[in-house]
């Protein structure tokens, strides 16, 4: 096994331990108990299916027109509709995958453990092309003027031809010694991809070829020892109108101008799973489990809910009025955008944790477990 392999799986197994610890310790700080929610607005299952796990990975549905395709950890692929849920096809690609769907109106991708490429036509599932990469993929792809961009744990970006699946460009950076394990991804732009690497770095990309457009710090690593130092930029990087934003494990959250990199604010905070933005906030949940809505503008504090202490908060989004966040028990929690209050909450009954972020669709949001559960939910 490569040393890098050696080293992501490092700092997952310390990060894992310590939050297990947190959760368990007898004499050690305990998750937050949930508290009732006075006047709870009701939460209402559209619909649900049951795809299979996604264990240890973590998989998040993509939504293409009227479609949503979901996968699952043993080789599954599905195609649902977004208004009720059924299912119109489901296929076997492969033995294992460990990301994705990737998804366009023409194409979907999905990718393996051993970094392979895999995409199927959305209209019924079968193959289209395979392609591969140097290594294992935990992000899913991103599809954008006619590329399909693959993020690899080994710090390499690759762009490969939707069409024919033929290899455009590789961009690449030194492999670290230690790092976060957890997805990470390239969000595009018109015709600029933006990803967050280790040591706090947020990188511009030109879709062309490739070529590199600018480059910020966005936490510089500090402390005495190897781990204390792992700044590692996680999530995709969230663009909304002239602004790009990146979060980084011990380090802060920042946006920066997509043309020039210009940095417009920054706050030191340390999250596990990145930043989400809407027209006027950026949301962030830290890594202690408090939810922070910042000015975006400005970066100035609007309001941070800490009763979801310890209880490892997924990246929270921003829908039609309130911000849905899942948790390590398969709870869903409704927070007020405009005070950080609990509106309403709902309980999977999965006993699954929630790794992947809620995701907007009309009337409502989507969920998936990492158990492999999708709901549908409305306020």
């Amino acid at each position: 096994m490569s040393r890098w392999m050696n080293a992501g799986r490092l700092v997952w197994a310390v990060l894992g331990a310590a939050l297990l610890a947190a959760c368990s310790s007898s004499s050690g700080p305990k998750p937050a108990e949930l508290e009732d929610i006075p006047d709870a607005r009701r939460v209402r299952v559209q619909w649900a299916i049951d795809l299979g796990t996604g264990e240890p990975y973590i998989f998040t549905p993509a939504i293409a027109g009227d479609a949503i395709f979901v996968a699952a950890r043993y080789g599954s692929v599905a195609r649902v509709e977004a208004a009720t849920g059924r299912e119109t096809w489901r296929v076997k690609p492969s033995k294992t995958l460990s990301a994705g769907p990737g998804a366009s109106a023409r194409t979907v991708v999905v990718t393996t453990e051993d970094g392979e490429v895999i995409a199927l036509d959305p209209k019924d599932g079968k193959e289209r092309w395979r392609a591969r990469v140097s290594s294992e993929v935990l992000a899913a792809p991103t599809l954008s003027g006619g590329l399909v961009i693959v993020r690899s744990i080994d710090s390499r970006i690759f762009a490969f031809g939707e069409e024919d699946g033929k290899r455009r460009w590789v961009y690449q950076r030194a492999a670290p010694s230690l790092m976060v394990r957890s997805p990470a991804g390239v969000s595009v732009e018109g015709d600029t991809a933006f990803a967050g690497f280790s040591g706090g770095r947020l990188v511009a990309l030109a879709m062309a070829n490739g070529a590199l457009r600018w480059e910020v710090t966005v936490a510089i690593p500090k402390g005495n020892t190897e781990l204390e130092r792992v700044v590692d930029v996680v999530g995709d990087p969230p663009v909304q109108g002239r602004e790009v934003c990146a979060a980084a494990y011990q380090g802060r959250v920042a946006c920066y101008d997509i043309a020039s990199g210009r940095q417009t604010w920054a706050r030191d905070l340390s999250s596990l799973t990145g930043v989400s933005l809407d027209a006027r906030y950026a949301y962030v949940a830290d890594d202690k489990g408090t939810i922070h809505e910042l000015d975006r503008s400005s970066g100035r504090s609007a309001w941070r809910q800490d009763k979801l202490s310890l209880r490892q908060p997924s990246l929270p989004q921003a829908l039609d009025g309130v911000v849905a966040v899942g948790d390590f028990e398969g709870y869903v929690h409704f927070l007020a955008r405009d005070s950080g209050a609990f509106v309403a909450r709902f309980n999977t009954n999965r006993g699954s944790a929630i790794r992947a972020a809620p995701l907007p669709i009309a009337g409502g949001v989507l969920v998936q477990t990492l158990d492999g559960a999708l709901f549908s939910l409305a306020l």
